[in-house]
C-alpha cells in the first residue's frame, strides 16, 4: 500500500505565536476589567444589531495562512472592541446589581486558561486521574468550608461533584429520586415531585425532562406548594399535598427545598420540610437548592439557613454566583453516591478499564447527564488557594454589610418600601406609588447605563402580584462607593419619576 501523498498542513500557531497571542489576550482582558466601570452596564444593542456587525459567511482563508499571522490577528482584537463589546451586558461591571452575581476573578480566569490548555476530557478516572482526584478533594474542602455534614464527604457513602449549573444538579437529583422510587416498586408514572411556588424554574424543567410533566403548566405529578408572606414554603401545605397524593395511590418521590429563592431570597425551612418527608414520605428524595445563598455558608454566622441539611439527600450551590469562580461551576453533594450512579451509569465496552471494573475509582461521568467533562476543578482549586477561606468570607461579608446599609436607606425614605425582608446581599424594594412608577424607575436607571437592576413580582396582601426591584450586591469588583452611588441614582431618578 502506498503512503498518502503529502497535503498542506493546517496553519497551527507555533509555540512562539501562541505565547504572543496569549499575552495579548490576557492584556486585553486586564484592560477591559480596568475600564469596564466606564462602560454602560447594559448593552444598547437592538435585536439583530450584533448579527449586522458579523459577516454572513465564514472566511475561506484563515488568519493563520497570512504572511504575518500575528499581524493578521490585529483584526480579531479590533473586532473584540468593535463587534463584541457593544453587544455585552457587563456582568463584571461594579454597578451590576441584577439577577444574581456571576463572579469572575483573576485566579479563576487563570484556571480556565490552564484547563483549556491542558485540554483534558475527564469523563473517567482513567482518562486523567488527577482531574477526578482533584475534584474529589476540592469538593471535600468545600464541604468542610461550608460546615456540611460528614455524610456528604467522599470518605463515607456520599461525595461531591462539579456540575455545570444548579439546573443540572436538580435534574440529576430528580433522576436519582425517580430511580430509587422505582427500585422500591413505585410505578414510574405514579411518581410525584414537590417544590414551592417560588422555587427555581429548573425544578419544572427537570420534571419535564424526567417525564413527570408534559409541559411547564402540567400539575398532574408536580406540586407547587404555596408560600407565606416571606416567600417560604408553607410546610403544612406540603404535608397536606403528600398525604393527599398517597391517598390517591401516588408515590411522593422528590421534594426540593430552596435556600434563597430567586425572587426574594427566601429560605425554606429545611428542618421542617425534612420532618414532613420523614413522617409522610420516608422514601422521597430531599434536595436542597442553594444555588446563590449556599455560598454564604462559608461564613459560620450564616449557617442557620442550613438547619436540617443533615437530613437532606443532596445539596447544591454555585461558586460562579458568589464565590469568585467564573461560570460554570455548581457544587453538588449527595449522601448516597450509589443511589445517584445507579440512576445514571451506563458502561459500553469502549469505556471499560481495569480500575473502573474493579470499583477502585470514581468515574464522574456516572454522576452527571453528559459523558464528557471539563477540568473545572482546576479553577476552583486556584480560587481557594489564592483567597483562602478567610478571603472568601470577607467577600461575602462585605456584600451583606452593604446590603444592610441599602435596607436602612429604603426604610428611612417614605417613598420606598421593602418588598421582602433583606436576604444576605439581596434587597427587594419598590416605590409605594405603585407598579407603574416602580417599573419606570427601573427602566430609566437601566437605560442610563449607570447601574443595572432586575425585577420580580410577589403576591401582595390584596392577592394581586406586585412588582419590585431586586438589588443583588455581589459582583467581584463592587466597592461600597458603587453601592452608595447606585442608591443616590435611585433617589434622583425616583424624584424625576414622582415629579
Amino acid at each position: 500500500m502506498t503512503e498518502p501523498s503529502p497535503l498542506e498542513p493546517p496553519p497551527h500557531l507555533t509555540s512562539a505565536q501562541f505565547r504572543e497571542l496569549g499575552k495579548r489576550a490576557v492584556d486585553w482582558v486586564a484592560d477591559y476589567l480596568e475600564r469596564v466601570e466606564r462602560l454602560p452596564v447594559r448593552s444598547p444593542d437592538a435585536p439583530g444589531a450584533g448579527l449586522a456587525r458579523l459577516p454572513e459567511s465564514p472566511p475561506d482563508d484563515g488568519l493563520g495562512g497570512a504572511s504575518d499571522p500575528l499581524g493578521a490577528w490585529d483584526a480579531v482584537f479590533d473586532d473584540l472592541t468593535r463587534v463584541i463589546e457593544p453587544g455585552l451586558t457587563h456582568w463584571q461591571h461594579p454597578s451590576f446589581f441584577g439577577y444574581f452575581p456571576c463572579n469572575a476573578s483573576g485566579p479563576a480566569v487563570v484556571g480556565e486558561l490552564l484547563s483549556a490548555g491542558l485540554g483534558v476530557q475527564g469523563m473517567l478516572w482513567a482518562t486523567s486521574p488527577i482531574a477526578t482526584e482533584l475534584e474529589t478533594r476540592v469538593l471535600d474542602w468545600c464541604a468542610e468550608m461550608f460546615g456540611l455534614p460528614s455524610a456528604f464527604r467522599s470518605s463515607g457513602a456520599g461525595g461531591g461533584v462539579i456540575q455545570g449549573t444548579a439546573s443540572e444538579a436538580t435534574l440529576c437529583a430528580l433522576t436519582a429520586a425517580r430511580a430509587r422510587a422505582v427500585e422500591s416498586d413505585a410505578a414510574q408514572d405514579r411518581c410525584v415531585a414537590y417544590a414551592s411556588d417560588q422555587a427555581h424554574s429548573s425544578v419544572l424543567k427537570a420534571a419535564m425532562i424526567a417525564g413527570l410533566a408534559r409541559g411547564p403548566d402540567d400539575r398532574e405529578r408536580v406540586r407547587l406548594i404555596g408560600t407565606d408572606e416571606s416567600g417560604r414554603m408553607r410546610v403544612k401545605m406540603l404535608r397536606e399535598a403528600i398525604e393527599a397524593d398517597r391517598a390517591r395511590g401516588l408515590a411522593p418521590t422528590f421534594v426540593c427545598a430552596t435556600m434563597g429563592t430567586t425572587g426574594t431570597g427566601a429560605f425554606d425551612s429545611i428542618d421542617e420540610i425534612a420532618g414532613v418527608v420523614g413522617e409522610c414520605a420516608p422514601g422521597a428524595w430531599l434536595h436542597v437548592d442553594g444555588a446563590w445563598a449556599g455560598c454564604a455558608l462559608v461564613c459560620p454566622e450564616h449557617r442557620a439557613i442550613a438547619k436540617g441539611i443533615e437530613r437532606a439527600d443532596s445539596f447544591c450551590t454555585n461558586p460562579h454566583k458568589w464565590l469568585l469562580t467564573n461560570f460554570d461551576c455548581d457544587l453538588f453533594w449527595v449522601r448516597d453516591r450509589a443511589a445517584l450512579t445507579r440512576a445514571l451509569a451506563i458502561t459500553p465496552e469502549y469505556l471499560r478499564n481495569a480500575p473502573t471494573d474493579a470499583g477502585a475509582v470514581v468515574d464522574y461521568r456516572d454522576w452527571q447527564v453528559p459523558l464528557g467533562r471539563r477540568f473545572r476543578a482546576l479553577k476552583l482549586w486556584l480560587v481557594i488557594r489564592h483567597y483562602g477561606v478567610e478571603g472568601l468570607r470577607a467577600h461575602i461579608r462585605q456584600h451583606v454589610e452593604w446590603a444592610s446599609w441599602i435596607e436602612g436607606r429604603v426604610r428611612a425614605d417614605g417613598r420606598f418600601a421593602l418588598a421582602a425582608p433583606r436576604a444576605l446581599g439581596l434587597v427587594c424594594f419598590r416605590l409605594v406609588a405603585g407598579d407603574a412608577a416602580t417599573r419606570t424607575l427601573m427602566d430609566r436607571i437601566n437605560a442610563s447605563g449607570r447601574a443595572f437592576f432586575s425585577h420580580a413580582t410577589a403576591v401582595g396582601r390584596d392577592g394581586e402580584p406586585t412588582m419590585f426591584i431586586r438589588m443583588a450586591i455581589g459582583a467581584t469588583r463592587t466597592e461600597f462607593e458603587h453601592v452608595r452611588h447606585a442608591w443616590e441614582l435611585v433617589v434622583r431618578t425616583a424624584q424625576e419619576v414622582l415629579g
